[in-house]
Protein backbone atom coordinates (compact mmCIF):
# COMPACT_ATOMS: atom_id res chain seq x y z
CA UNK A 1 0.00 0.00 0.00
CA UNK A 2 1.08 3.57 -0.64
CA UNK A 3 0.56 4.30 3.07
CA UNK A 4 3.62 2.19 3.84
CA UNK A 5 5.88 3.56 1.13
CA UNK A 6 9.54 2.61 0.80
CA UNK A 7 10.80 5.88 2.25
CA UNK A 8 8.77 5.56 5.46
CA UNK A 9 9.57 1.87 5.84
CA UNK A 10 13.28 2.63 5.43
CA UNK A 11 12.95 5.29 8.13
CA UNK A 12 11.25 2.97 10.58
CA UNK A 13 13.78 0.21 9.94
CA UNK A 14 16.55 2.67 10.76
CA UNK A 15 14.80 3.75 13.96
CA UNK A 16 14.19 0.17 15.05
CA UNK A 17 17.78 -0.85 14.30
CA UNK A 18 19.00 1.35 17.16
CA UNK A 19 16.13 0.62 19.54
CA UNK A 20 15.59 -1.99 22.23
CA UNK A 21 12.55 -1.08 24.31
CA UNK A 22 9.21 -0.66 22.54
CA UNK A 23 5.88 0.35 24.05
CA UNK A 24 2.55 -0.12 22.27
CA UNK A 25 -0.29 2.23 23.23
CA UNK A 26 -3.94 2.32 22.13
CA UNK A 27 -6.93 4.54 22.90
CA UNK A 28 -8.94 4.57 26.12
CA UNK A 29 -12.01 2.31 26.34
CA UNK A 30 -10.23 -0.38 24.29
CA UNK A 31 -12.14 -2.42 21.73
CA UNK A 32 -11.46 -5.38 19.48
CA UNK A 33 -9.45 -3.35 17.00
CA UNK A 34 -7.25 -1.48 19.46
CA UNK A 35 -6.51 -4.60 21.51
CA UNK A 36 -6.19 -6.85 18.46
CA UNK A 37 -3.82 -4.41 16.76
CA UNK A 38 -1.75 -4.06 19.93
CA UNK A 39 -1.36 -7.79 20.53
CA UNK A 40 -0.74 -8.62 16.88
CA UNK A 41 2.06 -6.03 16.73
CA UNK A 42 3.31 -7.16 20.15
CA UNK A 43 3.79 -10.77 19.06
CA UNK A 44 5.37 -9.66 15.76
CA UNK A 45 7.91 -7.34 17.41
CA UNK A 46 8.74 -9.96 20.04
CA UNK A 47 9.55 -12.36 17.21
CA UNK A 48 12.03 -9.78 15.95
CA UNK A 49 13.74 -9.81 19.35
CA UNK A 50 12.59 -6.53 20.89
CA UNK A 51 11.59 -5.95 24.50
CA UNK A 52 7.93 -5.03 24.03
CA UNK A 53 5.31 -3.79 26.49
CA UNK A 54 1.64 -3.08 25.74
CA UNK A 55 0.38 -0.19 27.87
CA UNK A 56 -3.26 0.87 27.67
CA UNK A 57 -5.15 3.62 29.53
CA UNK A 58 -7.70 1.23 31.05
CA UNK A 59 -8.49 -2.50 31.35
CA UNK A 60 -9.60 -4.74 28.50
CA UNK A 61 -13.19 -6.05 28.30
CA UNK A 62 -13.61 -9.64 29.45
CA UNK A 63 -14.92 -10.96 26.12
CA UNK A 64 -11.41 -10.64 24.68
CA UNK A 65 -9.73 -12.59 27.50
CA UNK A 66 -9.11 -15.50 25.10
CA UNK A 67 -6.41 -13.59 23.22
CA UNK A 68 -2.90 -14.88 23.80
CA UNK A 69 -0.90 -12.16 25.53
CA UNK A 70 -3.84 -10.14 26.83
CA UNK A 71 -2.75 -10.94 30.38
CA UNK A 72 0.50 -9.08 29.69
CA UNK A 73 -1.21 -5.77 28.90
CA UNK A 74 -0.47 -3.18 31.59
CA UNK A 75 -3.22 -0.63 32.12
CA UNK A 76 -2.82 2.81 33.68
CA UNK A 77 -6.07 2.55 35.62
CA UNK A 78 -4.72 -0.21 37.87
CA UNK A 79 -0.93 0.08 37.34
CA UNK A 80 -0.27 3.75 36.64
CA UNK A 81 3.30 3.88 37.98
CA UNK A 82 4.33 0.78 36.03
CA UNK A 83 2.89 2.21 32.82
CA UNK A 84 4.69 5.50 33.46
CA UNK A 85 7.94 3.60 34.04
CA UNK A 86 7.64 1.64 30.78
CA UNK A 87 6.85 4.79 28.79
CA UNK A 88 9.93 6.49 30.28
CA UNK A 89 12.11 3.50 29.32
CA UNK A 90 10.77 3.30 25.76
CA UNK A 91 12.94 4.01 22.74
CA UNK A 92 9.95 3.72 20.40
CA UNK A 93 6.24 4.10 21.09
CA UNK A 94 3.71 2.71 18.62
CA UNK A 95 0.42 4.63 18.87
CA UNK A 96 -2.34 2.43 17.49
CA UNK A 97 -5.96 3.12 16.59
CA UNK A 98 -6.00 6.76 17.72
CA UNK A 99 -5.15 9.97 15.92
CA UNK A 100 -4.50 12.43 18.77
CA UNK A 101 -3.00 12.31 22.26
CA UNK A 102 -6.33 13.43 23.68
CA UNK A 103 -7.61 9.89 23.02
CA UNK A 104 -5.38 8.17 25.59
CA UNK A 105 -6.92 9.57 28.78
CA UNK A 106 -4.59 9.58 31.79
CA UNK A 107 -1.64 8.55 29.61
CA UNK A 108 -1.65 11.78 27.60
CA UNK A 109 0.87 13.72 29.69
CA UNK A 110 3.40 10.91 29.90
CA UNK A 111 3.23 10.33 26.14
CA UNK A 112 3.58 14.01 25.29
CA UNK A 113 6.59 14.31 27.61
CA UNK A 114 8.27 11.14 26.36
CA UNK A 115 11.41 11.49 24.25
CA UNK A 116 10.73 8.19 22.50
CA UNK A 117 10.20 8.08 18.74
CA UNK A 118 6.43 8.00 18.29
CA UNK A 119 4.87 6.10 15.39
CA UNK A 120 1.15 6.41 14.69
CA UNK A 121 -0.70 3.68 12.78
CA UNK A 122 -4.38 4.53 12.50
CA UNK A 123 -7.44 4.75 10.25
CA UNK A 124 -9.38 7.66 11.78
CA UNK A 125 -9.93 11.01 10.09
CA UNK A 126 -7.82 14.13 10.69
CA UNK A 127 -4.67 12.83 12.44
CA UNK A 128 -2.92 15.35 14.68
CA UNK A 129 0.68 16.39 14.08
CA UNK A 130 1.81 14.94 17.42
CA UNK A 131 3.83 12.01 16.14
CA UNK A 132 7.28 11.58 14.61
CA UNK A 133 6.02 9.25 11.89
CA UNK A 134 2.45 8.80 10.69
CA UNK A 135 0.90 5.85 8.90
CA UNK A 136 -2.64 7.09 8.34
CA UNK A 137 -5.11 5.39 6.00
CA UNK A 138 -8.67 6.54 6.57
CA UNK A 139 -10.11 4.18 3.94
CA UNK A 140 -8.95 1.12 5.87
CA UNK A 141 -11.69 -0.75 7.73
CA UNK A 142 -9.48 -1.15 10.79
CA UNK A 143 -6.09 -0.50 12.29
CA UNK A 144 -5.58 -4.26 12.49
CA UNK A 145 -5.73 -4.40 8.69
CA UNK A 146 -3.02 -1.74 8.60
CA UNK A 147 -0.82 -3.79 10.93
CA UNK A 148 -0.93 -6.67 8.45
CA UNK A 149 -0.01 -4.23 5.67
CA UNK A 150 2.82 -2.92 7.85
CA UNK A 151 4.23 -6.39 8.50
CA UNK A 152 4.07 -7.12 4.77
CA UNK A 153 5.80 -3.83 3.92
CA UNK A 154 8.53 -4.73 6.41
CA UNK A 155 9.10 -7.92 4.40
CA UNK A 156 8.01 -10.23 7.22
CA UNK A 157 4.81 -11.88 6.00
CA UNK A 158 6.58 -15.20 6.57
CA UNK A 159 6.54 -14.49 10.32
CA UNK A 160 2.74 -14.46 10.53
CA UNK A 161 1.35 -17.21 12.74
CA UNK A 162 -1.81 -17.75 14.77
CA UNK A 163 -0.49 -15.78 17.76
CA UNK A 164 0.01 -12.72 15.56
CA UNK A 165 -2.91 -13.37 13.25
CA UNK A 166 -5.79 -14.19 15.61
CA UNK A 167 -5.89 -10.82 17.38
CA UNK A 168 -5.48 -9.05 14.04
CA UNK A 169 -8.35 -11.05 12.55
CA UNK A 170 -10.46 -10.11 15.58
CA UNK A 171 -9.63 -6.43 15.10
CA UNK A 172 -10.64 -6.51 11.45
CA UNK A 173 -13.78 -8.54 12.13
CA UNK A 174 -15.09 -6.36 14.96
CA UNK A 175 -14.28 -2.97 13.44
CA UNK A 176 -15.83 -3.93 10.10
CA UNK A 177 -19.07 -5.17 11.65
CA UNK A 178 -18.20 -8.73 10.69
CA UNK A 179 -17.22 -7.54 7.20
CA UNK A 180 -20.49 -5.77 6.42
CA UNK A 181 -19.49 -2.09 6.59
CA UNK A 182 -18.77 -0.11 3.39
CA UNK A 183 -15.11 0.19 4.45
CA UNK A 184 -14.58 -3.50 3.64
CA UNK A 185 -12.79 -3.89 0.30
CA UNK A 186 -11.26 -6.61 -1.81
CA UNK A 187 -7.99 -5.80 -0.08
CA UNK A 188 -9.61 -6.55 3.28
CA UNK A 189 -10.38 -10.08 2.15
CA UNK A 190 -6.89 -10.42 0.69
CA UNK A 191 -5.52 -9.54 4.13
CA UNK A 192 -7.80 -12.15 5.70
CA UNK A 193 -6.49 -14.74 3.25
CA UNK A 194 -2.95 -13.83 4.27
CA UNK A 195 -3.84 -14.33 7.94
CA UNK A 196 -5.47 -17.69 7.18
CA UNK A 197 -2.37 -18.86 5.35
CA UNK A 198 -0.50 -17.98 8.53
CA UNK A 199 -2.67 -20.32 10.58
CA UNK A 200 -5.73 -18.31 11.61
CA UNK A 201 -9.00 -20.26 11.80
CA UNK A 202 -11.80 -17.66 11.47
CA UNK A 203 -14.45 -19.84 13.11
CA UNK A 204 -12.42 -19.99 16.33
CA UNK A 205 -12.25 -16.21 16.57
CA UNK A 206 -15.95 -15.82 15.79
CA UNK A 207 -16.86 -18.33 18.48
CA UNK A 208 -14.55 -16.71 21.03
CA UNK A 209 -16.05 -13.25 20.47
CA UNK A 210 -19.72 -13.96 19.79
CA UNK A 211 -20.50 -17.30 21.45
CA UNK A 212 -19.19 -16.78 24.99
CA UNK A 213 -21.96 -14.64 26.46
CA UNK A 214 -22.83 -14.61 30.14
CA UNK A 215 -26.47 -15.01 31.13
CA UNK A 216 -26.49 -11.48 32.57
CA UNK A 217 -25.21 -10.07 29.28
CA UNK A 218 -28.02 -11.75 27.34
CA UNK A 219 -30.59 -10.56 29.88
CA UNK A 220 -29.28 -7.00 29.55
CA UNK A 221 -29.42 -7.19 25.76
CA UNK A 222 -32.97 -8.52 25.88
CA UNK A 223 -34.04 -5.75 28.25
CA UNK A 224 -32.40 -3.08 26.10
CA UNK A 225 -34.22 -4.27 22.98
CA UNK A 226 -37.59 -5.07 24.53
CA UNK A 227 -37.91 -2.22 27.01
CA UNK A 228 -35.54 0.58 25.99
CA UNK A 229 -35.36 0.66 22.21
CA UNK A 230 -37.24 3.53 20.61
CA UNK A 231 -37.81 3.69 16.86
CA UNK A 232 -38.17 7.15 15.32
CA UNK A 233 -39.61 6.20 11.96
CA UNK A 234 -39.67 9.76 10.63
CA UNK A 235 -35.87 9.89 11.04
CA UNK A 236 -35.08 6.22 10.23
CA UNK A 237 -33.42 6.07 13.64
CA UNK A 238 -33.33 3.75 16.64
CA UNK A 239 -32.28 4.87 20.12
CA UNK A 240 -31.37 2.75 23.14
CA UNK A 241 -30.42 4.26 26.49
CA UNK A 242 -29.23 2.59 29.69
CA UNK A 243 -28.62 4.44 32.95
CA UNK A 244 -26.46 3.31 35.86
CA UNK A 245 -29.30 1.67 37.76
CA UNK A 246 -30.31 -0.37 34.72
CA UNK A 247 -26.74 -1.51 34.13
CA UNK A 248 -26.38 -2.47 37.79
CA UNK A 249 -29.64 -4.41 37.68
CA UNK A 250 -28.05 -6.83 35.23
CA UNK A 251 -24.64 -6.95 36.98
CA UNK A 252 -23.02 -5.05 34.13
CA UNK A 253 -19.32 -5.52 33.51
CA UNK A 254 -17.22 -3.83 30.87
CA UNK A 255 -17.95 -5.36 27.47
CA UNK A 256 -21.54 -6.41 28.15
CA UNK A 257 -22.96 -3.77 25.80
CA UNK A 258 -20.43 -4.38 23.03
CA UNK A 259 -22.22 -4.46 19.68
CA UNK A 260 -25.57 -3.39 21.10
CA UNK A 261 -25.53 -0.20 19.05
CA UNK A 262 -25.51 -2.29 15.87
CA UNK A 263 -28.76 -4.09 16.72
CA UNK A 264 -30.89 -1.16 15.61
CA UNK A 265 -29.36 -1.21 12.15
CA UNK A 266 -30.65 -4.74 11.62
CA UNK A 267 -34.24 -3.44 11.72
CA UNK A 268 -35.83 -2.87 8.34
CA UNK A 269 -35.96 0.82 7.51
CA UNK A 270 -33.52 1.94 10.23
CA UNK A 271 -30.49 3.76 8.86
CA UNK A 272 -29.14 5.37 12.04
CA UNK A 273 -28.67 3.75 15.45
CA UNK A 274 -27.73 5.61 18.63
CA UNK A 275 -26.83 4.02 21.95
CA UNK A 276 -26.41 5.95 25.21
CA UNK A 277 -24.99 4.75 28.52
CA UNK A 278 -24.58 6.67 31.75
CA UNK A 279 -21.01 6.96 33.00
CA UNK A 280 -19.40 8.96 35.78
CA UNK A 281 -20.72 12.46 35.21
CA UNK A 282 -21.23 12.05 31.47
CA UNK A 283 -23.42 10.25 28.99
CA UNK A 284 -21.41 8.11 26.58
CA UNK A 285 -22.91 7.93 23.10
CA UNK A 286 -22.23 5.51 20.24
CA UNK A 287 -23.44 6.42 16.75
CA UNK A 288 -23.85 4.02 13.83
CA UNK A 289 -25.33 4.39 10.36
CA UNK A 290 -25.48 2.41 7.15
CA UNK A 291 -25.01 3.55 3.60
CA UNK A 292 -22.58 6.05 2.17
CA UNK A 293 -25.30 8.71 2.10
CA UNK A 294 -25.84 8.55 5.88
CA UNK A 295 -22.64 9.84 7.55
CA UNK A 296 -23.14 9.94 11.31
CA UNK A 297 -19.80 11.46 12.31
CA UNK A 298 -20.99 14.99 11.51
CA UNK A 299 -23.71 14.79 14.15
CA UNK A 300 -21.27 13.33 16.68
CA UNK A 301 -18.70 16.02 16.01
CA UNK A 302 -21.04 19.00 15.77
CA UNK A 303 -23.17 18.41 18.85
CA UNK A 304 -21.60 15.71 21.03
CA UNK A 305 -17.85 16.43 21.36
CA UNK A 306 -17.03 13.40 19.24
CA UNK A 307 -16.36 12.15 15.77
CA UNK A 308 -14.90 9.16 14.00
CA UNK A 309 -15.80 7.30 10.85
CA UNK A 310 -18.66 8.17 8.53
CA UNK A 311 -20.70 5.17 9.69
CA UNK A 312 -19.30 4.63 13.19
CA UNK A 313 -18.57 7.39 15.68
CA UNK A 314 -18.57 8.17 19.36
CA UNK A 315 -19.39 11.17 21.50
CA UNK A 316 -20.54 12.34 24.91
CA UNK A 317 -23.05 14.60 26.62
CA UNK A 318 -22.09 16.56 29.72
CA UNK A 319 -25.47 16.35 31.41
CA UNK A 320 -28.15 13.84 32.26
CA UNK A 321 -29.74 11.15 30.10
CA UNK A 322 -32.99 13.02 29.50
CA UNK A 323 -31.10 16.06 28.21
CA UNK A 324 -28.94 13.93 25.94
CA UNK A 325 -31.91 12.17 24.36
CA UNK A 326 -33.77 15.45 23.95
CA UNK A 327 -30.75 16.98 22.21
CA UNK A 328 -30.46 14.03 19.84
CA UNK A 329 -34.11 14.28 18.89
CA UNK A 330 -33.84 18.03 18.38
CA UNK A 331 -30.95 17.76 15.90
CA UNK A 332 -32.05 14.65 13.99
CA UNK A 333 -34.07 16.70 11.46
CA UNK A 334 -30.79 18.22 10.25
CA UNK A 335 -29.52 14.79 9.28
CA UNK A 336 -32.60 13.22 7.75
Amino acid sequence: MQTFNEQKIAQIKEVLSSSKNIVIVAHKSPDGDSIGSSLGLFHYLEKLGYNVKVCHPDPSPYFLDWMIGIDQIIDAETQFEEVKKQVELADVIFCLDFNAMSRVGVMKEMLVNSNAFKIMIDHHLDPAEEFDLLFSETTSCSTAQLIVDFIEAMGNTNLLDSNIGEPLYCGIMTDSGSFRFPSVTAHTHEVIATLMRGGVAPYKVHEAVFDTNTFDKLRLKSYAINEKMEILEEFDTSIISLDKSELARFNYVKGDTEGLVNVGLSIQGVKKSIFLTEGDGIIKISFRSKGQDNPINVMAGTYFHGGGHANASGGRWDGNMEEAIAKIKSVLPEFN
